[in-house]
């Protein structure tokens, strides 16, 4: 890259398989990995200035990378920036720290509000950028400010209204920004009510989802008024396999990976059950997983 980033850690045509939940992807051309706010930006304006196409990637548990990989530059934002700061009832974290790890530190300072999204394996930046939630929560319940890099190198910072949130959305995925920090205020609660919700929604989430295998988690949005898992179970597609691309046989909301599958298998498996669901109850299922990579 640049001598000037001989703080930065490189790695080159990086499998993107080790770095997803569903273990599927081709090489990345460079990885960065920064271990601050100031190397994101850093590293930004280099792409900017040199014309070089990036990519931010966070847990990678909502994300399915093409076969044929990434070309340019990932910008890994994941351990290395993952400080938690308690003040009161206020947390701010960088957007590499885990949502369940943010949910545990409110959790050790009785602060109730992210009970439900405790067992969402993403980092906060990926959460924020979707919106994640679970059990009738979401993030931007508790958000009230979050610190981006704009495409250009920029700091920015909007508030929750500013944000945009909707229903797996937020103002990310209408510009080119990066979520670095997190700003969120919980309510005062007590320990032992908030251990025992965030308990019974793990022994939920172990005994509903199939956590064993890989996936990025609920493949398809929930369309109004219905749910995804219950469509494509009625429309007779559970355990339905392409090659090693599978409709969960646990929980028909979730494809699996059930070894060596590949982007494209899954894909052809995402466009059955969209055509059959849509033939069957004239519902179009829209995809949550994000795809990236070179077609």
């Amino acid at each position: 890259m640049n001598n000037k980033f001989t703080n930065i850690k490189f790695e080159k045509c990086v499998s993107m398989k080790e770095h997803t939940y569903f273990k599927i992807g081709g090489p990345a051309d460079i990885v960065a990995y920064p271990n601050n706010i100031e190397q994101v930006q850093e590293l930004i304006k280099f792409c900017n200035e040199n014309n070089i196409e990036f990519f931010v990637l966070g847990n990678g548990t909502n994300l399915l990378v093409r076969d044929k990989g990434i070309r340019g530059l990932v910008i890994k934002i994941d351990d290395n920036l993952n400080d938690i700061k308690v003040d009161g009832n206020r947390i701010i974290a960088q957007a590499g720290a885990k949502v369940s790890r943010v949910s545990k530190e409110a959790l050790k300072h009785s602060l109730t509000g992210l009970e439900g999204a405790s067992g969402i394996p993403g980092s906060i930046g990926g959460g924020v950028t979707m919106n994640a939630g679970a059990y009738g929560t979401e993030l931007k319940d508790v958000i009230t400010n979050v610190k981006c890099v704009d495409e250009y190198g920029n700091i920015k910072n909007y508030n929750k209204d500013e944000m945009h949130f909707g229903y797996r959305h937020s103002r990310i995925h209408e510009e080119k920004l990066i979520v670095v920090e997190v700003e969120m205020i919980f309510k005062e609660g007590e320990y032992d009510k908030i251990k025992a919700e965030m308990d019974d929604y793990t022994q939920r989430r172990n005994s509903k989802q199939p956590l064993e295998l890989p996936s990025a988690g609920s493949t398809f949005k929930r369309p109004e008024g219905d749910y995804a898992g219950r469509l494509i179970d009625v429309s007779g597609l559970r355990g339905i396999r392409y090659k090693d691309a599978q409709v969960s046989e646990k929980h028909c909301g979730f494809v699996v990976n059930r070894g060596n599958a590949t982007c494209e298998d899954i894909l052809n498996l995402i466009k059955v059950v969209q055509k059959t669901v849509k033939d069957k109850h004239g519902i179009l299922l829209e995809r949550e997983v994000l795809i990236v990579g070179e077609e």
